[in-house]
């Protein structure tokens, strides 16, 4: 076991930090008293588990919703159990050396199985279907003994971060269940992965630091952040959130978001001279950043008078076919920064794609904060359902994101939630910091342009493709006292107001309490 790697009990009460146990006494008290837990902060303390992309209390809301079939998260859950990954008979090939971009590229052979292990890790959360649980434990348990290398041209910087991060998540779903190698995990992601992490962000590949794109910057930055997260190394976590405020790489918010326009309500994307796939994926990798961060207690989705939320108005806008302003941007390339290139205007190329980001970004602003976010609103409606990898197409960039935002991140808006003051300091004081983006008016005279795809590594994906046919696992049976939900019974209003956990019920929340008491002696020793 690799000494940098903690020890984690998996069974029993050490399964929970006693930090995250005190933060989910905090969750059972609150339920039993008015069925009310969030209070417009960060859902959990920094070390509680699962906290990375999802927390307990957002798996509570997920199995309350599909098992009061309520939409749109039933739509979701439909959208996952007929993927052909979330099957409990996935074949996993694990290898020993991974390579991404040249000669020998191997690397569907890993995100292909991280996302069989994440879908069937999701489905097991939901559902407690156990050969999904089994499933996803055997693909991370293969993963973690055999994969020893990751390489290839400059790719394989891509592939550390993106699968990084991925398998980081699919980890902290399954890491207190019977049989899975919590520590071998560990070692994997901190012998592998975080070395070429690091490695990226502070040489990046022996080029000029304006070098390479955002995403390449935050790819990096939230596999550090998920490491981190995962294995209680505040020193990472730290590392990676310094990075966002203050790094010299363009996936620095400063430098991801260059320009503000409109009286500062809409942000210029780095990459949106581009091509609009990147933008699209940049705006999600920075949305998984900030989603991860938040779950450790750290606002980002907020700082800098949350800049990130007018990238994404930005970039959606543009994406819906609306016109957006732009300023020229202009950047330093190759190894000693001598050669100057210039954007002068905002490209077309890959307008309109499809990808699965902007319910996470939605569920955020417009459902924790409730916060006007007009296109970010327009594209999950225009969209429709989020669905996960193996459903935007067979490339790379059909992986790039882990999806199912649907179901995973959308929240019903609270009735009267007015947007919260910005925070300036550089002190983590969650939810202090946000701000109502004023509506940008919206020229409609514009329409998605039917550009081709760029082809630069990783290839955008298309639409989601058709679902296979095969039979999925069991739906998650409907709940046996629909009284226990506190939702109203519309379907497919985001506006709702509802108490989180939905359809936890005051029986059950006692029953939380009971256990709270059993063991609270363990956890003052």
């Amino acid at each position: 076991m690799n000494s940098q790697t903690p020890t984690h009990p998996r069974t029993g009460p050490t399964a929970v930090s006693r930090r995250g146990f005190l933060a989910l006494a905090g969750t059972a008290t609150a339920l039993a008293a008015g069925g009310t837990a969030w209070s417009g902060e960060p859902a959990q303390a920094a070390t509680a588990h699962p906290g990375l992309l999802h927390t307990a209390e957002d798996l509570a809301r997920m199995t309350a919703q599909v098992q009061a079939s309520r939409q749109p998260w039933i739509a979701g859950w439909e959208a996952l159990t007929r993927s052909s990954h979330a099957r409990a008979t996935w074949e996993q090939r694990p290898t020993a050396v991974v390579t991404r971009g040249g000669d020998g590229t191997n690397a569907g052979l890993l995100y292909t199985d991280i996302h069989a292990a994440y879908q069937n890790a999701l489905v097991w959360r939901v559902s407690g279907n156990e050969d999904n649980a089994r499933k996803a434990r055997d693909i991370l348990n293969g993963w973690s003994h055999t994969l020893t290398e990751i390489n290839g041209n400059a790719d394989r910087y891509l592939a550390v971060g993106i699968y990084g991060y991925q398998f980081a998540n699919a980890v902290e779903l399954m890491r207190d269940y019977e049989g899975f190698d919590l520590d071998a995990a560990g070692s994997l992601l901190l012998s592998v992965f975080y070395p070429m992490n690091d490695r990226f962000l502070r040489e990046h590949n022996d080029a000029h630091i304006e070098n390479y794109w955002a995403n390449w910057d935050l790819c990096n930055m939230t596999s550090i952040l998920s490491i981190g997260a995962l294995l209680d190394r505040g020193d990472l976590v730290d590392q990676a959130v310094t990075y966002f405020k203050a790094g010299g790489g363009n996936g620095s918010i400063g430098r991801a978001v260059p320009f503000l326009h409109e009286n500062g309500t809409l942000g210029q994307w780095q990459e949106s001279g581009r091509d609009q796939p990147h933008s699209i994926m940049g705006i999600g990798l920075m949305g998984a950043f900030c989603e991860t961060a938040w779950n450790q207690g750290i606002d980002l989705y907020g700082y800098d008078d949350s800049r990130f939320a007018k990238a994404a108005e930005y970039v959606a806008r543009y994406n819906l076919g609306y016109d957006v302003p732009y300023r020229s941007y202009s950047w330093r390339s190759g190894q000693g920064g001598g050669s100057w290139q210039t954007q002068a205007q905002i490209s077309e190329a890959g307008r309109g794609e499809v990808r699965p980001v902007w319910a996470m970004i939605h569920g955020h602003y417009a459902g924790r904060r409730g916060m006007e976010m007009p296109y970010v609103t327009e594209m999950i409606e225009r969209n429709g359902t989020e669905a996960g990898g193996g459903q935007y197409g067979v490339a790379s960039g059909g992986y790039d994101q882990l999806g199912f935002g649907t179901l995973t991140f959308r929240r019903p808006r609270p009735a009267a939630k007015a947007a919260e003051a910005p925070a300036e300091s550089a002190e983590r004081k969650p939810g202090e910091a946000a701000s109502a983006s004023p509506s940008p008016s919206v020229s409609s005279s514009a329409s998605p342009s039917a550009s081709p795809s760029p082809s630069p590594s990783p290839s955008p994906s298309a639409s989601p493709s058709p679902i296979d046919g095969t039979p999925g696992p069991s739906p998650v049976p409907s709940s046996a006292d629909p009284s226990t939900a506190t939702a109203a019974a519309s379907d497919g209003d985001p506006d709702i107001p509802v108490a989180v956990p939905v359809g936890f019920g005051v029986a059950s929340a006692g029953a939380l309490l009971g256990l709270v008491g059993k063991f609270r002696g363990w956890f003052e020793r």
